[in-house]
């Protein structure tokens, strides 16, 4: 009987939750682990990270041989509840903030030879660890 009146009586407060204060974009986010272009704001965790720019690419073309591999460099905007900040995240390198870390995991397409990449084709992949 007591099983049943506790029940009764925690039910309705099952129905209650308490919605944390979550960072802002214009717009919706993509979901974890989303490609996302330049402006497009993504979820990692509680966090959202857009794409500003490619302040460098500097990645080896796949259709080269090269004696340094490069690297591709994204300015990004990192905002969770009650901050936001613009940082340098570099492919496969972690970016340590306020105790967490954030990776750009991948990045396409890949460098070629014969053309520039166009601004609107890069696509992102961002990861909270």
């Amino acid at each position: 009987m007591k099983a049943l009146f506790a029940a009764v009586i925690l039910a309705p407060l099952s129905a209650c939750a308490i919605i944390p204060d979550t960072p802002m974009s214009n717009g919706d986010a993509a979901s974890r682990g989303t490609a996302v272009g330049i402006n497009q704001p993504a979820w990692t965790g509680d966090t959202i990270l857009t794409p500003l720019a490619v302040t460098e690419d500097s990645r080896c073309p796949m259709n080269a041989r090269c004696v340094w591999a490069g690297k591709l460099t994204v300015s990004t905007r990192i905002a969770a509840t009650h901050w936001k900040q613009t940082a340098p995240l570099t492919l496969g390198e972690p970016y340590e903030i306020l105790g967490r870390t954030y990776v750009l995991v991948s990045a396409t397409p890949e460098k070629t030879t014969d053309r520039e990449i166009p601004v609107g084709e890069y696509r992102f992949v961002f990861e909270q660890r």
